[in-house]
């Protein structure tokens, strides 16, 4: 039955210190690699007239751009931090896919630290886009105290909005990715740890079921691939929406 060990598995070198490198960390880096080699060899072989691979990486290219980066920000704004979203986009894809990959099986997105770090990336930008646009007074006006509201709520809407900006929108960004990612992983292996059950330890009147949940577990793995595009889409979408809100004169 899954547990939320299989997040944390045995150390491989390094125990206990930040260094210490486990199965999830080696799948962060074969991703990594893929990701890079992908990349490089689209690079080297690019030409005037696109094949195939080229055209489909200029497609996701272009996609990060147009329906994310200029859809929000504005062709001017965007393409400052294009390839910010960019690489936030397809990090997160290919860490969502090592979740459905045979022999990785778990997503290098499904243990909080690189969502974290990924949305305190996006949130670092975030708070020094709007300081650079509107100064630090500026900025902290536009964020603390929402224009129209009577002073004395401000003793409440201020503590409240600093909260948000500080903690809830980077923490909510990041646990959203994480809690997707571990909830498809205990849904893939209850499904295959289930097929295993009926199919070879179960009473013969219970194997039908077995055939069932080897169903559900290939269906699930499809819903799975269409998680990680789409988390990877709503986290990059996010991650637009709040650089949007910095350049704003007031929200």
């Amino acid at each position: 039955m899954p547990s939320i060990d299989e997040f944390f598995p045995p150390a491989i070198l390094f125990e206990d210190t930040i260094f210490q490198i486990d199965r999830i960390w080696i799948i962060r880096v074969v991703a990594m690699i893929f990701l890079l080699t992908v990349f490089v060899v689209a690079a080297r072989r690019a030409k005037l007239v696109p094949g195939r691979f080229q055209g489909a990486i200029e497609m996701i290219l272009d996609f990060v751009r147009v329906q994310i980066a200029e859809e929000i920000l504005g062709k001017v704004n965007a393409r400052r931090f294009v390839p910010m979203l960019t690489t936030i986009f397809l990090a997160i894809l290919v860490f969502n896919l090592t979740g459905v990959i045979p022999f990785l099986n778990m997503a290098g997105t499904a243990r909080i630290g690189l969502p974290l770090v990924l949305a305190l990336w996006v949130f670092v930008t975030y708070w020094w886009v709007g300081i650079r646009q509107h100064g630090l007074g500026g900025y902290l006006k536009n964020n603390l105290f929402p224009p129209g509201i009577p002073w004395p709520i401000y003793l409440i809407v201020t503590p409240i909005e600093a909260l948000q900006i500080l903690v809830v929108r980077p923490l909510s960004l990041a646990l959203r990715l994480a809690a997707n990612m571990i909830a498809g992983h205990i849904m893939l292996v209850l499904c295959f740890a289930a097929t295993q059950f009926f199919l070879l330890e179960a009473a013969p009147a219970l194997k039908g079921i077995g055939a069932l949940t080897l169903v559900g577990g290939f269906a699930i793995t499809l819903f799975e691939l269409l998680v990680a595009g789409l988390q990877a889409y709503i986290f990059a979408l996010l991650a637009a929406v709040y650089i949007s809100l910095s350049l704003e004169e007031e929200h």
